[in-house]
């Protein structure tokens, strides 16, 4: 029911969610400390115009909020801030205020004077968050949950949460880089495939709406060592530069390195290149970074990524014009990869003139129209076409 449901006046967060907020659900937000969890959590009210809002903060003070709230902008009437901790008071002020949407920042701070144990452990954690679930579901108002994520990646008070809720969304990304993505990782009314992605700026997070934008290339000049990638995350297709350094070790024993994709993957296609197509790769260093800090973890990246690697390693530049897309097989074959026809569409869509894909994958006549397509069988067909060699 589409009709039903709350809209967050925000494309990005709206597409997450399947359309909205459903009246009545659990949302769990994980993610990392300072990854931007309350910046995110707060702006959701300031950004809902006319939605009554009573915002939860276990962690920070009201005036802390504030200068915060200040900083975003935004609507700010229709938000009203609670600094508290136990539980059973929060309930008590929100069936006085009768908000339409509660936010809890966070779960682990929120403790229950019906059991022992100090806040933020297993069952403080399983109790409080059952009795917003019940809350949630006998008033018919979404509750928002604020949940840490320790660095192994799981939600502090292990999994336990994710069953209870209706919905998780992890928020990760790099702190050292300004991008973030909320990604859907259950959701009981709408697609897991979906992400959105946010830029971190000084007055709270910007909807990126291409994000294909902030990951190809910001230069001008022809540079050796740069291809770009046709990735899909979800349903959602980027084109993001892949940068590689080919050169000679140094120190003897050869270093491989790669930021934001698997370097075991990366050792792969190396033993590839070398078995495949005669390159003495195994006495060179060998550096790859995947820009905008993101982790990539679609095999259409491969054929980027042996590009990159030889246009280093050769001192050839690759076309700026060109995008390649496909994986990369142990044999040295390019395989084909799903959903190709989104992909070329984003590459032609942005300007790019060429695509490299498998010969495998079938491509219709008007997307041949619109970007030219070069289908390669194995490694050596990718050296003659792109380098002459």
């Amino acid at each position: 029911n589409q009709e039903n449901r709350i809209s967050l006046n925000s494309l990005e967060l709206n597409r997450v969610l399947g359309g909205g907020i459903v009246p009545g659900s659990l949302i769990l937000i994980g993610g990392e400390p300072g990854i931007g969890k309350s910046t995110l959590s707060l702006q959701i009210p300031l950004i809902m115009s006319g939605i009554k809002t009573l915002y939860v903060s276990g962690e920070e003070s009201p005036q802390q909020i504030k200068l915060r709230a200040q900083r975003i902008g935004g609507d700010q009437k229709n938000c009203s801030i609670l600094a508290e901790t136990i539980l059973e008071n929060i309930l008590t002020h929100a069936d006085e205020f009768s908000p339409s949407l509660i936010i809890v920042d966070s779960i682990q701070t929120i403790y229950t004077q019906s059991l022992e144990g100090s806040p933020g452990n297993v069952t403080q954690i399983r109790e409080c968050a059952a009795a917003f679930l019940k809350y949630a579901k006998e008033r018919n108002i979404p509750v928002i949950l604020i949940g840490h994520i320790t660095k192994e990646g799981s939600i502090a008070g292990p999994k336990l949460l994710e069953h209870i809720v209706d919905v998780v969304l992890q928020f990760e990304g790099d702190t050292r880089h300004s991008y973030r993505i909320l990604r859907g990782i259950k959701n009981r009314f709408g697609s897991t495939a979906e992400l959105a992605i946010f830029e971190m700026i000084s007055s709270g997070l910007r909807e990126v709406v291409n994000p294909s934008e902030m990951l190809i290339p910001m230069h001008s000049n022809n540079l050796t060592g740069i291809a770009v990638a046709a990735m899909l995350d979800g349903t959602r297709p980027f084109l993001i530069e892949t940068q590689a350094l080919v050169s000679s070790a140094a120190y003897g024993t050869p270093q491989r390195s790669a930021t934001g994709f698997d370097v075991r993957r990366m050792n792969m296609l190396l033993a590839v290149l070398e078995k495949r197509a005669g390159f003495r790769l195994s006495v060179k260093d060998v550096f790859l970074n995947m820009a905008g800090g993101l982790k990539v973890t679609d095999p259409a990246c491969d054929l980027a990524v042996v590009s990159a690697i030889l246009s280093s390693n050769f001192d050839i530049c690759l076309s700026q014009e060109s995008v390649f897309c496909a994986e990369v097989g142990l044999s040295g074959e390019i395989r084909p990869v799903a959903q190709i026809e989104k992909r070329v569409a984003e590459a032609a869509k942005l300007g790019f003139e060429k695509i490299y894909i498998s010969a495998y994958n079938k491509i219709s006549k008007e997307h041949r129209k619109k970007i030219e397509i070069i289908e390669l069988n194995d490694i050596p067909s990718l050296i003659k076409n792109t380098f002459n060699q």
